[in-house]
């Protein structure tokens, strides 16, 4: 009985500790990380950039090797930058929970928890306002600067 218990309360915590990395990417000593320079530039270019933390390691080793076949364009980048960017992001990321179908952030635990139908109405989606649940700074006003907080949440009409 002491050994379910014990279990019980590893997979709480490791489930914790998930949603707390998705909702802040902190450093040790509680403030925010910045953004690599490269990574704001390269990534916002087409869609709010996403922290290390929003994705396993393992799946962000996929997805920055195939640029090429980015989610239906070409990401592609000068070798060099794209060292630079992976390297960045495989040095704060971390292999916390299994790898969403499509190594796709919407489809994550974490993102599905937060953003389903109990927390958002599936009409919000389709909003021209919104157009997708990739689409973080329709509703997360201070998604650019990654800041996810709850409680900085404005869901346009």
């Amino acid at each position: 009985m002491a050994q379910v218990k014990v279990f019980a309360l590893g997979l709480a915590l490791v489930g914790a500790s998930t949603f707390t990395l998705a909702d802040n990417e902190v450093e040790g000593n509680g403030r925010r990380i910045a953004l690599h320079p490269k990574v704001a530039q390269e990534c916002s270019a087409c869609h709010v950039a996403f922290w290390p933390n929003f994705l396993p390691t393992s799946s962000w080793k996929q997805v920055l090797t195939t640029l090429d076949k980015h989610y239906g364009a070409d990401a592609s980048l000068p070798a060099a930058d794209q060292q630079e960017i992976t390297d960045w992001i495989i040095a704060n990321s971390q292999e916390l929970g299994e790898a969403p179908p499509g190594n796709r952030i919407t489809k994550a635990f974490w993102f599905t928890r937060k953003h389903g139908p109990r927390h958002v109405r599936a009409d919000v989606w389709s909003r021209p306002s919104v157009k997708s649940p990739a689409n973080c700074q329709a509703c997360h006003v201070d998604a650019a600067k990654g800041d996810f907080n709850e409680h900085k949440i404005r869901i346009p009409g």
